[in-house]
């Protein structure tokens, strides 16, 4: 299948190496500079030219916010009629619901599949991917999808998949604020968080978060990047959102979602997003 991936950020160049991997043809379509150099010094062609997707018969979208989405999809009409749209990105329900309908409005084919598991899951191609829409659509771009990870069908609605994933990151957002608090809690104990991290991570309090944020959570500032605190003050916000939109009550949320944001309002809005630990300091 002829694809254009837009989006080569932290996790998105890993999940086009793995589509270009399993024998399609790729275009990777990148605004940053930077982000075109990391992809050509792997191989892989870039253009900062959103128009380079036209002729795909796939676009694949990994851009970061809602508005990114909103302005990709206004820069695109008209579109090619039949073209598949997989919105991989985590913008909320309500955010693919429109631009979904602007892009069906096209003629576009289009399938809400965000995903989870992190840039350690997508340079291996086992990410989860939460995947809803027209079956026959979901089933049209399976081979791309399947490259990238584990495919589960989550309904035939577009926003279906979205809704999946606010829960996924409601969870994501507490467990790694919880994990912060924890390892504060030994450090202010006269403990060595590092020794009770190997202690408590297999235990019945151990969290996939735990274990993955913990280590870089012993580290400094520096400690490299592979999701930034502003991410989780985006997804974050769009929990709270959806559930604003619903009328349910997430006050574990909003304490994460308020740590986060301190964060990013302390300078560290770039940095690791196990950074959140410095908001105890």
């Amino acid at each position: 299948m002829k694809v254009a991936f837009i989006g080569l950020g932290a996790i998105g160049l890993p999940m086009a190496q793995q589509i270009r991997q399993a024998g399609h043809a790729l275009i990777g379509i990148e605004l940053s500079e930077a982000g075109r150099e990391r992809a050509r010094e792997q191989g892989l062609e870039a253009s900062a030219d959103w128009r380079a997707a036209q002729d795909a018969e796939a676009v694949v979208v990994m851009v970061a916010t809602p508005a990114q989405l909103q302005a990709l999809v206004d820069s695109f009409e008209p579109l090619r009629p039949g073209q598949y749209w997989v919105i991989m990105s985590t913008v909320g329900p309500a955010a693919v619901r429109e631009q979904g309908e602007r892009l069906a409005a096209c003629g576009a084919r289009v399938v809400d599949a965000p995903v989870t598991g992190g840039v350690a899951r997508a340079r291996t191609g086992s990410l989860l991917i939460f995947a809803s829409g027209a079956p026959a659509d979901v089933q049209a771009v399976n081979p791309v999808l399947a490259a990238m990870g584990e495919v589960k069908s989550t309904g035939d609605s577009i926003g279906d998949g979205q809704a999946i994933k606010v829960v996924n990151q409601h969870l994501c957002s507490v467990h790694l604020v919880a994990a912060a608090e924890a390892l504060n809690l030994a450090h202010a104990l006269g403990l060595d968080p590092a020794k009770v991290l190997e202690l408590v991570e297999r235990g019945a309090g151990g969290s996939w978060m735990l274990s993955d944020r913990g280590p870089r959570m012993l580290q400094g500032t520096d400690a490299q990047v592979t999701s930034m605190v502003d991410i989780f003050v985006k997804d974050s916000g769009l929990v709270a959102d959806a559930a604003q939109a619903c009328h349910a009550s997430v006050p574990l949320l909003d304490i994460a979602h308020q740590r986060f944001s301190s964060a990013a309002q302390a300078g560290l809005g770039q940095r690791d997003d196990s950074r959140v630990i410095e908001t105890w300091r």
